[in-house]
């Protein structure tokens, strides 16, 4: 039975991107708790029906086509598209638990400005970490936290949370060009993460748990995507300190879809 978010919460906006996950989302959606504002789902070219399954399962929904392609890409469509109070940002393979929303919203109710969820906090934990994604997952935490003087338990998780205030803090780079930028694939969330440190936002982390993709394969490539979030921690903070802040993402192309 889907959880129930209390009276009061400030609105909600889920995004959720997705590429062929036609076989996941119509659980994923059934789960989202009562009393969203909106879920946005960021299309990236499907082929196998992602956009009809999205649709049966959750008429409402909105449906927008990426810009460009890779996971930051879409995330980024999918944020600057959101018209809540807050923004959630949920994987559509089912690893992330929507039951746990409410967990990120009272965090931000209570003074943070981004909330990141932690599968390494007492409560949180993984049914997905091979030993070898734990190791990398544990080293670019530790270089994470002395290069930016930060906190974090973990790092490469994209359940997070955040007002929609804080958008233009977290500098997502445009998504009117579709050319390839750094930041498109996974390493979208340790730039989230770097960026909300260097604007000196409140960041919060709450457990979570993370469940097994329900159907297909992931699209996350150990080694590649590993050097890409290291990339991504060192090259975030050396443009902090020797460029003025990025220029803020616009709508300017992104499309609700049509199709049906």
């Amino acid at each position: 039975v889907p959880s129930v978010l209390a009276l009061g919460t400030p609105r909600v906006t889920v995004v959720i991107p997705a590429l062929n996950e036609a076989r996941n989302l119509p659980v994923l959606l059934s789960e989202l708790p009562a009393g969203l504002h909106e879920v946005i789902l960021v299309d990236g070219a499907s082929t196998d029906g992602t956009v009809l399954a999205a649709r049966l399962a959750r008429p409402d929904i909105r449906i927008l086509k990426q810009t460009g392609t890779g996971k930051g890409n879409a995330l980024a469509c999918g944020i600057l598209a959101a018209t809540g109070d807050v923004v959630v940002t949920l994987d559509a393979d089912g690893s992330a638990d929507p039951a746990e929303i409410a967990e990120f919203v009272d965090a931000l109710v209570d003074g943070a400005d981004y909330v990141k969820g932690s599968r390494f906090l007492p409560g949180g934990g993984s049914s997905d970490l091979t030993a070898l994604r734990r190791a990398g997952n544990a080293a670019l935490v530790f270089l994470m936290n002395r290069v930016y003087r930060t906190g974090f338990s973990d790092l490469c998780y994209g359940y997070n949370a955040f007002w929609t205030r804080c958008t233009d803090d977290l500098a997502l780079d445009t998504i009117a060009d579709a050319e390839p930028v750094f930041g498109d694939g996974f390493e979208i969330e340790t730039v989230l993460a770097a960026h909300a440190a260097t604007a000196h936002l409140t960041v919060a982390e709450v457990p979570s748990f993370e469940r097994l993709r329900r159907h297909g394969c992931s699209n996350l490539h150990t080694w590649r995507d590993g050097r890409r979030v290291l990339r991504a921690i060192v090259r975030e903070r050396l443009r902090a300190r020797h460029e003025q802040p990025h220029p803020t993402g616009t709508l300017v192309a992104v499309q609700e879809s049509g199709e049906r």
